[in-house]
């Protein structure tokens, strides 16, 4: 499905409620597509944890903030069949290979004084046949990594500028057969037609692998833009152990709302009650560029 106009999305994890910084990621996400005439939509990226009610509550979040999306809400874990068969592309060309490195064994690897900090160091790269045929009967499920032909990709992201970072042999296909999340990811955008992405500036380093991915695969790069995260008093990536940071957490202290979207608008710079009358101010290039810290009981 591929919209004429292109399309913007917000690609939730439904492991629990969203908290305030993901509310302010949805909401930025749906500025960028409806200010720039794209369609929006939402995806459950439901191929790892999930906890059941979750999609359901976070939905109903972004409704009751005034969010709405175009078309219905797509389940990645009931799109597959898409993944394996683009892992499959890569594959007939010759651009994976099976590893069966343990997670302890690859950070104790990168240790090692060769190669780019974080990357993966290629172990399992160059095995001859009968290596693999031992570690097979040893009863270790591989998984598939990218036999990457460069080890660094440059990306410009709205807000970031330009962006050069590691492309290592990432995995593309898990031990337990399950697409991995770099891979996904691009498939879906590309199949979905969402040809922007918005979200939290903590996926920055990963989006080159993901550019990268996408040009082997013959898919446009999509248009980029990393937003600051949301930071508790500790100046860490705020989560749902930092007090009231759902909207029901919000609700049940007697706020509503209306006064949770004007906060969130107020830490973009803006004095707005609902997603209409900050569209029509809203300009990117006036965005923060620093974190927000949000304090506790924060209130309009």
């Amino acid at each position: 499905m591929v919209t004429a106009r292109g399309g913007g999305r917000f690609a939730p994890s439904p492991s629990g409620d969203l908290h305030l910084g993901n509310l302010r990621t949805a909401l930025l996400a749906w500025l960028f597509a409806r200010s720039t005439g794209r369609a929006f939509g939402i995806r459950m990226e439901d191929l790892d944890r999930v906890r059941p009610g979750a999609a359901e509550r976070q939905l109903a979040d972004l409704a009751a903030l005034g969010l709405d999306w175009d078309g219905p809400v797509v389940r990645q874990s009931e799109r597959t069949a898409l993944h394996h068969a683009a892992i499959d592309r890569l594959s007939a060309a010759g651009m994976t290979y099976e590893c069966y490195c343990t997670r302890r064994e690859i950070l104790q690897a990168v240790t090692a004084p060769h190669g780019p900090v974080g990357a993966y160091p290629g172990t399992c790269r160059d095995l001859t046949d009968a290596e693999r045929a031992e570690r097979r009967a040893q009863g270790r499920p591989p998984a598939l990594r990218l036999r990457s032909r460069t080890t660094e990709f440059e990306i410009v992201d709205e807000l970031c500028g330009a962006y050069r970072g590691l492309v290592d042999d990432f995995v593309l296909r898990r031990g337990d057969g399950m697409p991995a999340y770099n891979l996904a990811v691009v498939v879906d955008d590309a199949d979905q037609g969402f040809d922007q992405v918005v979200r939290g500036d903590d996926l920055l380093a990963s989006t080159p692998r993901q550019a990268y991915l996408a040009t082997l695969l013959g898919w446009e790069v999509p248009h980029y833009a990393h937003v600051p995260l949301v930071l508790n008093v500790e100046g860490k990536r705020l989560a749902k152990r930092d007090g009231p940071v759902t909207l029901a957490d919000r609700l049940a202290l007697g706020q509503t709302p209306r006064q949770v979207f004007s906060l969130l608008a107020r830490s973009l710079g803006y004095n707005a009650t609902g997603p209409d009358q900050l569209l029509a101010h809203f300009h990117p290039e006036h965005l923060p560029t620093k974190p927000w810290t949000l304090t506790p009981g924060s209130v309009v």
